[in-house]
């Protein structure tokens, strides 16, 4: 059976009914518009963007980073206006949705990511579970933002040995799930904060029934604390000047081991933690670490339920976030060029809804591999992002009563296209251009002179 298309009531109102009918299940219209309210943000006056189509343009903004924002507005109206009575409709012009983004601001976009993005994962996804405990990971990044006088005050520079950072730069912290990888919570500081200030601040969204991994960057004895605090457990390589007192062998080779806070007064009342200690080297010279003792510390004590091998490997599904920053930066946001917003909340707010929207995606995703029954790993980001993307247009036209249809065929689709089995394979760290002979645009060259005359009189014969 084919598709019919959508009617259209005569005294339907174009704002009203522009919708993203392709990501609505994992980015419900309820949930909008109880962000909405729960911020209690409003129009006066509806005219073409009301603020529920506002938050949608500023996540679809994000599924389209490669056109401009009025380029977007058209994409996104593309299937409606094809059914719309009147067939030269006018989508709202560029300058419209920067004026309302400011109006809605940051909150709602901050309510309704935590609202939306929840785990995944349930105890059949391949790879999300070890020992009955779902696998999270913690890791962080930073952000090039527009070089504007608000952004780098607000922000801040990366300082470095050949002067400070080209753009002013923000520190983003993200909390995601290895088996889907779904980010679940995120924070966003000044570039030069600290990335354990944002690892704290995602402890809030642990749960019991959560194993959280994260590098000896994020190390800290308070980690290990909160952790237990919420009854949750954590897995993390251990700096290399820390050194826990060896209680106890245990009988796979791991030992128990107390931690103490860095801080004198505090070693001195007696603070401590018993953690369990994992040593281990790689024997392949191929693979990075070779020869190199490492060292994991973690809340799992007991070695017969958690063995130590075990345990070992899969603190390296901890990269699995390190694929989740490259799937926002490289294949959604295009990392190169900064990001769009001029104003720092308008840079909060475009980095929420640019998770929203790769959450969103990744949902998706997370249901096509339940439907065919195969590992979220198999499918492709970049290809499912190319089907959402073409997928939103036809949504807008098809009939209401044929969308699950029309859903099941996009699942279909995305689950279509496998990626080959993950080689096994190292890379060096290195970049191929990393110096450039042109000088360092500075603040002078902003505004540099303008001609005042046409070439051809700006021309003396000599």
């Amino acid at each position: 059976m084919g598709y019919k298309l959508r009617e259209i009531a005569a005294e339907s109102k174009f704002s009203q009914e522009l919708t993203l009918e392709a990501i609505a299940q994992a980015v419900p219209l309820s949930e909008i518009k109880a962000a909405l309210a729960e911020e209690a943000v409003c129009e006066q006056r509806e005219r073409k963007l009301n603020m529920v189509l506002t938050v949608l343009v500023t996540i679809a903004m994000n599924l389209y980073a490669r056109i401009s924002i009025g380029a977007v507005l058209t994409k996104l109206a593309k299937g409606l206006r094809y059914i719309w009575p009147d067939p030269d409709y006018p989508v709202a012009q560029a300058s419209a949705f920067s004026y309302r983004r400011y109006q809605l601001g940051p909150r709602p976009l901050v309510n309704l990511f935590h609202r939306v993005c929840r785990p995944l994962a349930t105890p059949e996804t391949p790879g999300a579970f070890l020992f009955g405990l779902r696998l999270m990971a913690l890791d962080g990044t930073v952000e090039d933002v527009p070089d504007t006088a608000e952004n780098v005050a607000r922000f801040g520079r990366q300082p470095g040995d050949r002067g400070d950072s080209a753009f002013a730069q923000i520190r983003a912290v993200y909390l995601a799930e290895c088996g889907t990888h779904a980010i679940v919570d995120a924070g966003f500081w000044p570039c030069q904060t600290s990335e354990r200030v944002g690892g704290f601040r995602m402890l809030r969204s642990l749960t019991p029934d959560m194993l959280l991994m994260w590098d000896r960057g994020f190390h800290d004895f308070d980690m290990f604390q909160a952790v237990l605090q919420r009854h949750a457990h954590a897995l993390g390589r251990l700096p290399a000047h820390v050194k826990p007192q060896r209680v106890r062998n245990l009988p796979d080779g791991s030992y128990l081991a107390y931690l103490y806070p860095s801080d004198y007064q505090r070693r001195k009342r007696g603070e401590h933690l018993l953690l369990r200690i994992i040593e281990y080297t790689i024997t392949d010279p191929a693979l990075p670490g070779y020869g190199q003792v490492h060292r994991l510390a973690t809340t799992l004590l007991d070695p017969q339920r958690c063995s130590a091998l075990d345990l070992a490997c899969c603190y390296h599904e901890r990269w699995e976030i390190e694929m989740v920053i490259d799937e926002v930066d490289d294949h959604q946001r295009l990392a190169g060029r900064p990001l769009r917003s001029l104003k720092p909340l308008g840079v909060i707010q475009e980095l929420y809804a640019l998770l929203i929207a790769h959450y969103a995606i990744r949902w998706i995703m997370h249901e096509a591999a339940c439907l065919a029954a195969v590992d979220p790993d198999q499918l492709s980001f970049t290809h499912a992002l190319q089907v959402v993307q073409e997928a939103i247009s036809e949504f807008q036209m098809t009939a209401p009563e044929l969308l699950p249809n029309l859903y099941q065929r996009m699942l279909r689709d995305i689950a279509a296209v496998r990626l080959p089995q993950r080689r096994l394979r190292t890379n060096p760290r290195v970049v191929k251009r990393k110096m450039s002979k042109f000088h360092r645009k500075r603040p002078q060259h902003h505004h540099w002179p303008q001609p005042t005359l046409p070439f051809r009189k700006a021309v003396a014969l000599i």
